[in-house]
């Protein structure tokens, strides 16, 4: 019994760890900029957010502010509007890679879009070495299994390191075809309880869309957003700043505002 709620530990460690770079660092903080990131924060997700995750920050921050210029429209880089619910998995997984070279190859477009981001892609993408990330989280799974036998404690942490695809799957699908709408957004964002639950607040598309740079995803009662949770924790622990909405409730809509660096 000890060791099946290790292995449950550990699944909850990992999957808590993935949640925590994608959802308050990459998300909330690179490109919304709803929380501002600690130097040594901002530093340590540039370094180390594409080795804990296999996502490229400065990508799939480029991704996202796509999504919300275009949400939903033939545009966006992956709307359910007009991909299957199962295909876009794969829709979006191409997306990140056209991103990715878009940035890498210099196009104006995408690289105007995070201006304000002043750091290059991972050097991983840069030199197509995209995989290592997940060889090293597959070698430490396969180390735990042959040297420790301890085969459920490898899989456990697996799955809990490379969920992302599968989190951000739900959002993009579910949160996109399937719920409740608070507010009259120009898209189809939803607020999807389930999601929200499970991804940590992110199921709450519609009040998102509305108000993109509020850290907090949560806007009735009832809502509640595990991953605004996270950012007062982190703030706590001084890895963040909560950063107040602006006092001009006309510009909440607004994705982001880069500015040259």
């Amino acid at each position: 019994m000890s060791y099946a709620l290790l292995c449950l530990a550990v699944f909850a460690a990992t999957y808590m760890l993935n949640i925590f770079y994608v959802t308050v660092l990459y998300h909330r903080g690179l490109t919304h900029g709803a929380v501002e990131l600690h130097p040594f924060t901002r530093w340590l997700v540039v370094h180390t957010g594409n080795w804990v995750t296999g996502l490229d920050p400065k990508g799939w921050s480029a991704m996202h502010r796509a999504h919300h210029v275009h949400s939903d429209t033939e545009l966006d880089p992956h709307s359910p509007r007009f991909h299957s619910v199962p295909a876009l998995m794969l829709v979006q997984l191409r997306s990140y890679n056209r991103m990715l070279k878009r940035l890498i190859t210099g196009d104006a477009e995408a690289n105007r879009s995070v201006r304000d981001l002043n750091f290059d892609v991972s050097w991983l993408n840069r030199h197509g070495l995209w995989a290592l990330p997940y060889l090293l989280h597959a070698g430490i799974a396969l180390a735990l299994g042959i040297v420790g036998g301890w085969w459920l404690l490898g899989a456990a942490y697996w799955l809990g390191m490379m969920t992302h695809p599968v989190q951000g799957w739900m959002v993009n699908a579910f949160a996109h075809k399937y719920g409740g709408r608070n507010f009259e957004t120009p898209d189809d964002s939803r607020n999807n309880t389930a999601v929200a639950w499970l991804v940590f607040g992110e199921g709450y598309q519609n009040n998102h869309h509305h108000s993109p740079r509020s850290a907090n995803f949560a806007m009735r009662s009832g809502e509640v957003d595990l991953g605004y949770g996270l950012c007062l924790l982190a703030q706590k622990l001084g890895a963040v700043r909560v950063i107040p909405l602006p006092a001009d409730a006309s510009t909440i809509g607004e994705p982001y505002s880069p500015t040259a660096q």
